[in-house]
């Protein structure tokens, strides 16, 4: 009698697959979280298998702060005109125009709380009941707490005490008017999953996360891209590095890393030998001990 055998990546691509076909199954009106980083694409290409030979089956929406890197709006672009699928865009610089949210100011200023009223707004006005993100439970000790569908109550917050038990995956979407959920379909993903499954896919990346030269800053411990939103320091000063970014978020908070590894073969070598998880250049995770928990609490991604 033979016998099928699924590698660990087969595994995790049918438990993805299968989350997403869930989503669509219990749900009327989802979208993808997509912000142009390596895990919203992941998902993306997963949902464009789990729907194939049919487009993907709902849209895709992006939090525009105004703060990206012109890379990976153009990555974003030219991926939507691939698919053929619809783009919701929220606008974060529209919600400071309308006064939704106030800009902050100095030197360690962000948009990047900013995102959850702008993320919020769009899901209330394009009646959204549920947001399929990239979240991964390796990334970070908030996201570790997560389940497969994260319950969202009608204000938006997520309160980890309060989640539905997914016991032998059988998962419960069912919720009240102006509540609404998020989904995690590679909850169970480590970093070097994504990179090997990527690799082995042969999925585009945004040129960003490939080493090459760039002007940077060093700041509090990372190289933050120079930018038109980066204002320098009396003792900072601008220098040429080969600079790769493990994740993507606005360009005035995402830090480098120096690096030699311009092929995908070599960041899946380079990340089998990391020891620091891939946010630990991200100076919004630098804020207190709690960053991440406590946007989440607020409606974060």
């Amino acid at each position: 009698m033979n016998k099928y055998f699924l590698d660990y990546l087969d595994e995790l691509e049918s438990e993805a697959i299968y989350i997403l076909r869930e989503v669509w199954a219990q749900f009327e009106n989802p979208v993808i979280l997509f912000s142009g980083g390596k895990d919203s694409i992941l998902v993306t290409h997963l949902a464009r298998k789990a729907f194939y030979p049919s487009k993907i089956p709902f849209p895709l929406m992006h939090v525009d702060t105004g703060h990206n890197f012109p890379e990976t709006i153009q990555f974003r672009d030219d991926l939507i005109e691939e698919l053929g699928v619809q783009l919701i865009v929220g606008s974060v610089q529209e919600s400071i125009d309308t006064g939704r949210v106030a800009e902050e100011k100095g030197r360690n200023a962000t948009r990047n709380a900013l995102q959850i009223t702008t993320l919020l707004d769009a899901i209330e006005s394009n009646k959204v009941d549920c947001a399929i993100g990239g979240g991964r439970r390796d990334e970070e000790k908030a996201r570790a707490k997560e389940r497969f569908f994260s319950h969202r109550d009608d204000f938006g917050q997520w309160d980890p005490k309060n989640q539905r038990p997914e016991l032998w995956n059988l998962l419960n979407g069912k919720y009240f008017e102006g509540e609404h959920f998020r989904a995690f379909p590679i909850s169970n993903w480590t970093e070097m999953d994504v990179w090997n499954y990527i690799k082995r896919e042969n999925i585009s990346i945004p040129s960003l996360y490939l080493a090459h030269q760039r002007e940077v800053v060093r700041r509090s411990d990372s190289w933050i891209p120079v930018s038109e939103h980066l204002k320098l320091e009396e003792n900072e000063k601008i220098e040429t590095k080969k600079i790769r970014f493990r994740t993507l978020g606005d360009i005035t908070i995402t830090g480098g890393i120096e690096s030699d590894a311009d092929t995908l073969e070599k960041i899946v070598e380079e990340v089998s030998a990391m020891r620091m998880t891939e946010r630990g250049n991200r100076s919004d995770d630098k804020r207190s001990e709690t960053a991440m928990e406590d946007r989440k609490k607020q409606g974060y991604f």
